[in-house]
């Protein structure tokens, strides 16, 4: 069965969301292993994040990305019961 461009494409960028959750997991575990708050760690990743996309992309990309994820919150999409990022 052959993809399309976007069928790779699509394909490439979940599987780096994937790596990249799970390196996000891999460091959190850390943080709480040594003795980091949870919110501490999540400021830190969340000011990390936003300041390394306003330096590559710019102010309202990371803007933009703050409001989908607030989208996202609202809607519930990271209750408890969800496992997927």
């Amino acid at each position: 069965m052959a993809h399309g461009f976007t069928d790779i494409d699509a394909l490439v960028r979940e599987e780096q969301r994937l790596t990249a959750v799970e390196n996000h997991c891999e460091a959190w575990a850390e943080g709480l292993s040594a003795g980091i708050e949870p919110e501490i760690i999540a400021e830190a990743a969340m000011a990390t994040a936003l300041a390394e996309l306003v330096r590559a992309s710019g102010e309202a990309s990371a803007i933009a990305l703050i409001e989908r994820m607030r989208e996202r919150v609202v809607a519930g999409e990271f209750a408890l019961e969800q496992s997927r990022h």
